[in-house]
């Protein structure tokens, strides 16, 4: 969890949440996902959300589908809470959610305003309570592929707000903002460590650079 007064108790986290399925957003426990809302069924949902304890469940589809509203779900998700809103004159939602825990999806039920909910187990993400506290991980061979992986894609970096960054705000942030596959993602995610999260991100990272590279060596 994300250690603040807001945050429930393990034991009173809800089993029933509204879900956002969404392929590509990777929501973690403390980090931060900023969500553009414009379908109706979702504006709904966060009314809703809003109304009672803010709480909104992220998870991906599992395959592509043109309704990402009635494609079949990956079984692990994110629960998160609204921490920020703001409308905008053309009537979207923008909003933050900060991830609390993760969960197991059990069941869905219905709720009759078009958008799913979810029955939750999670049991077996405890350790995301305290999972801040467990940092250990081989930091000089992440920043050497995300080096790599950054130089490789143009992408820009402030170096130097990274080296302050602790261990656990760096990899749970770079695994939400890089341009990960959503099943890449997906593996981040169900990471039971965040050494192993960091592991399954240098593989990706690692991966990339050499296919790329390959690719120009063939050109």
């Amino acid at each position: 969890m994300t250690g603040v007064n807001f945050d429930p108790k393990f034991d009173e986290l809800p089993r029933e949440i509204p879900i956002f399925p969404l392929g590509g957003a990777l929501l973690l426990p403390g980090g931060t996902l900023p969500l553009n809302i414009f379908e109706p069924r979702y504006l709904t949902m966060v009314d809703q959300a809003l109304g009672n304890s803010r709480y909104i469940g992220m998870i991906q589809p599992s395959q592509p589908s043109e309704d990402e509203g009635t494609a079949h779900l990956y079984k692990i998700g994110c629960l998160g809470r609204i921490t920020s809103f703001m409308e905008t004159d053309d009537g979207r939602y923008l909003i933050s959610l900060q991830g609390i825990i993760r969960f197991s999806l059990t069941s869905e039920t219905t709720n009759g305003f078009g958008y799913r909910n979810a029955i939750c187990d999670y049991s077996n993400f405890r350790a995301d309570t305290g999972e801040s506290g467990k940092d250990d991980i081989d930091r000089d061979k992440l920043l050497r592929s995300l080096k790599a992986y950054f130089d490789t894609n143009s992408i820009d970096a402030d170096w130097k707000a990274i080296e302050h960054t602790s261990n656990y705000r760096l990899v749970n942030t770079l695994a939400m903002i890089c341009p990960f596959s959503a099943a890449e993602k997906q593996a981040i995610l169900e990471a039971a460590t965040l050494d192993e999260r960091a592991n399954i991100m240098e593989t990706i990272m690692d991966m990339a650079v050499h296919q790329k590279s390959q690719k120009f060596a063939r050109q």
